[in-house]
């Protein structure tokens, strides 16, 4: 069974800079797309970051700029490192892999969400 978990989440003021992370482990025979979405009171979850397994990032517009995601395949984990945060940033921030647990076996599995709060 595959698990994610993801941390770093908490309380900064407007202008600080968090960094969160995101670590699947169990039984994982390769890692292909990462994401971060965001889920602000009230709306609905967006998104945020994509990388794929070679690397490659997108990142929406609320985020370009400020934003960074990057992932460390050896330790299947990704990262987003936040710059210059302002309070509308302000949100529950989910993880997503997707997964190859065996020969045609591919699965979305999503992180419990970690919280980030932009308030001085």
């Amino acid at each position: 069974q595959v698990q994610l978990m993801e941390s770093g989440g908490g309380l900064v003021q407007p202008g600080g800079s968090l960094r969160l992370s995101c670590a699947a482990s169990g039984f994982i025979f390769s890692i292909n797309n990462m994401a971060w979405y965001r889920q602000a009171p009230g709306k609905q979850r967006e998104l945020v970051a994509t990388i794929t397994s070679r690397g490659l990032a997108n990142y929406a517009d609320s985020g370009k700029g400020r934003f960074s995601i990057s992932r460390d395949n050896p330790k299947n984990t990704v990262y987003l490192q936040m710059n210059s945060l302002k309070p509308e940033d302000t949100a529950v921030y989910y993880c997503k892999m997707t997964i190859q647990t065996g020969v045609l076996r591919e699965s979305d599995y999503w992180g419990q969400g970690t919280q980030v709060t932009v308030s001085s």
